[in-house]
């Protein structure tokens, strides 16, 4: 089986393409779906539950930063889409469910990240290399996108979803002075980006999830 660096960047692109847009979409589909079971429509209503990726798209978020990303080569790709709208006013317990909301959506790419080792694994299976090749390395772009995307959301830092965790978690109006920030979380986010301070954060969790799934994978 040759390498990924031996391909065709066209191809390379398209490995990468197919499971960033997914995860990205799935992400948000799960915040929707849960805040639908928890009370609030408003999801719904917008049409955004739903797996068609054209209804998330953020241009920024979903094509140029991840195409420059996947261009540079860097191994280190991550995006995000328009965020589902969530009324927090029509869930039964706001600050609880709000929490369980955000949650969904890193649990929904651990998800993603298993079906993408199940697909590696059918690939690693099949004897004809160029059915098995684009299986295994789109199965393992699957992984690594979707487990970047839940790592990263993990973070208690306004907007990601780790903050409104610790948001539930803290007292009232502790949560209320936190989400404030929410502006300068954005800053926060690009300088740890910027200064590569994310990659380092990441990189441990992210190595050993790696493997672990790609042992499930067999690879």
């Amino acid at each position: 089986m040759g390498g990924m660096d031996e391909w065709p960047i066209a191809q390379r692109i398209v490995v990468w393409v197919i499971p960033v847009v997914f995860a990205i979409t799935v992400h948000e589909v799960a915040h929707g779906w849960v805040a639908k079971l928890r009370g609030d429509n408003t999801a719904s209503m917008l049409g955004r539950l739903t797996l068609n990726p054209v209804k998330h798209i953020d241009w920024i978020g979903t094509v140029l930063v991840p195409g420059i990303l996947i261009l540079s080569f860097t191994g280190f790709i991550f995006g995000w889409a328009k965020p589902v709208p969530v009324n927090d006013k029509n869930l039964a317990n706001p600050r609880v469910d709000m929490a369980l909301v955000a949650v969904a959506g890193p649990v929904a790419n651990v998800l993603m990240a298993l079906l993408w080792a199940g697909i590696a694994r059918i690939g690693v299976s099949v004897e004809v290399e160029s059915i098995s090749s684009p299986l295994i390395y789109m199965g393992i772009a699957g992984v690594s996108i979707n487990l970047v995307l839940a790592l990263i959301n993990l973070i208690p830092v306004p907007p990601l979803d780790g903050s409104r965790v610790l948001a539930c978690l803290l007292p009232p109006k502790w949560a209320e002075r936190f989400n404030r920030i929410e502006g300068l979380g954005l800053i926060v986010l690009l300088l740890l980006l910027v200064t590569d301070t994310l990659s380092v954060i990441l990189g441990y969790p992210l190595y050993y999830l790696q493997q672990f799934f790609f042992t499930i994978a067999g690879i």
